[in-house]
């Protein structure tokens, strides 16, 4: 399902632009919505899913327009969203919470009900704790069974807003896989500002500072902007005082520095091959670059 975008804008109350005339084409497949908080990722998740009117501008989901009442009824059938902060009832099991969601969505069979959680739950691997209070799940857990909730109805286009913020190690990684998985024949859309994320699922992106896109195309093209600028800087003394430093570890007796910089960041720097976040620092290393 693909999504278009042209010339969007949203402005709240007191002047505040959180979009500015954003420009974006998103293809069938996983896509990367990669930015700092206060991007504007959120409002753009928001105004795709219905929830929010933008101020000017168009979008349109596999063709139908999403400021329109009619538009928006047509997308949202066909959408699951995960939102950064998904409220659950935490009395409830994840069994009978997946249940009630699909009673909301339209999904009146009772067989059809079960068969569909059970084989959600599954593929979300909480079918041994379908029956489980949620206010005694983890983060992780709970992320999942949100993920379990927007694909009830089958849907198109799935939208995840910050999915592993806050996860540890173990399940960001499970989650990945399973949204790596579920992009199949449908769009995902990935928005988050954990660049690893994005790097390990994804092979397209967009890169949005201050509600616009400074970047959009391939993940090795971003990775592109970065080489011939990033350095390796071993020294006991003070950290190099040029350049971004993207990681410090300790090395013997001194430190071992990552460095982006357009030169050399000490006599002693050695060149490194770039990586999608040294890609990110470049492009977003000179203040805010220009749109895209």
């Amino acid at each position: 399902m693909r999504i278009e975008i042209s010339g969007l804008t949203k402005t709240y109350r007191g002047g505040v632009r959180a979009l500015d005339g954003l420009d974006l084409d998103v293809p069938t497949g996983m896509y990367g919505l990669l930015g700092s908080n206060g991007a504007g990722k959120t409002t753009l998740m928001r105004i795709l899913a219905g929830l929010l009117k933008p101020t000017s501008g168009t979008v349109l989901v596999g063709g139908h327009d999403v400021t329109a009442p009619g538009g928006r009824l047509a997308v949202q059938r066909t959408l699951g969203y995960l939102p950064q902060d998904l409220g659950v009832y935490p009395d409830l099991t994840a069994r009978r919470f997946l249940d009630y969601i699909a009673l909301l969505k339209g999904l009146d069979s009772r067989s059809a009900r079960r068969r569909r959680i059970g084989e959600l739950l599954e593929t979300v691997a909480l079918t041994e704790d379908a029956d489980r209070r949620l206010g005694g799940f983890s983060g992780g857990m709970l992320r999942r069974v949100g993920i379990a909730q927007a694909l009830l109805a089958d849907p198109r286009l799935l939208i995840v807003d910050e999915p592993t913020t806050g996860l540890d190690p173990e399940e960001r990684i499970r989650f990945r896989t399973l949204l790596s998985r579920l992009a199949g024949d449908r769009t995902v859309l990935l928005s988050t500002h954990i660049v690893e994320d994005v790097a390990q699922t994804c092979r397209s992106i967009a890169v949005l500072a201050e509600g616009r896109a400074v970047f959009r195309g391939g993940v090795e093209e971003l990775v592109s902007r970065a080489r011939g600028q990033v350095w390796t800087v071993t020294t006991p003394g003070p950290a190099p005082s040029a350049g971004r430093i993207v990681s410090a570890v300790p090395d013997g007796a001194g430190m071992r520095y990552r460095v982006v910089a357009a030169v050399p960041p000490d006599p002693s720097a050695r060149p490194a091959e770039p990586s999608l976040e040294d890609g990110y620092l470049a492009l977003m290393g000179a203040g805010r670059p220009a749109a895209v």
